[in-house]
């Protein structure tokens, strides 16, 4: 299955094949759901996420299917794939858009480049346009890929029970960190 779902993305973002490539199948994505008010951590970490980067163009993909999150507890985890993203129904979560100021970044050249990514965010089948800064770091033929932002629950139609309203926050602060290889 995740083989499949990476040609998809493959095949979905041939055009940004032709240059500069840069790919992963092991990204990183970890989120923090937890109420302020919370005693309990509502955490999660994604280490199965796969990204292509056309380093000429700054097209950039990530795909993340929901039930490789990784929760401490158990109950938490099935609770998150039942009850909140309905991953059976919606299986995946996805980002299509570019860095904007890719001319800004060498990555012919070992650094760190500061850049800002705006597209689309689809997050339990909402589709919703996003810009985040974050940076890119370069270092041989790998480039690392670091942001981090929150996104808010309501806009992405996933509600919260209010038995459980005081330990989930409205918001969920996400993390990403992926290490993309150039092909």
């Amino acid at each position: 299955m995740k083989k499949l779902l990476f040609v998809a993305l493959l095949m979905s973002s041939a055009s940004t094949m032709f240059a500069q490539a840069y790919m992963t199948r092991t990204g990183k994505i970890s989120f923090n759901a937890s109420s302020p008010k919370s005693p309990e951590k509502i955490e999660a970490v994604n280490n199965e996420v796969s990204s292509i980067l056309n380093g000429k163009t700054g097209d950039f993909v990530f795909q993340a299917l929901i039930k490789s999150f990784k929760f401490e507890r158990e109950l938490m985890q099935q609770h998150f794939n039942e009850n909140y993203m309905e991953s059976d129904k919606l299986p995946k979560s996805d980002f299509k858009g570019k860095i904007t100021n890719i001319a800004d970044a060498n990555l012919a050249k070992d650094g760190t480049y500061n850049v800002t990514v705006a597209g689309k965010l689809t997050i339990h089948g909402v589709t919703n346009d996003v810009s985040v800064p974050g940076s890119i770091t370069v270092k041989g033929k790998e480039v690392t890929a670091k942001a981090k932002f929150s996104v808010k629950m309501a806009d992405y139609k996933i509600t919260v029970p209010t038995v459980v309203a005081d330990k989930v926050g409205k918001e969920a602060s996400i993390t990403i960190d992926a290490v993309l290889a150039q092909k």
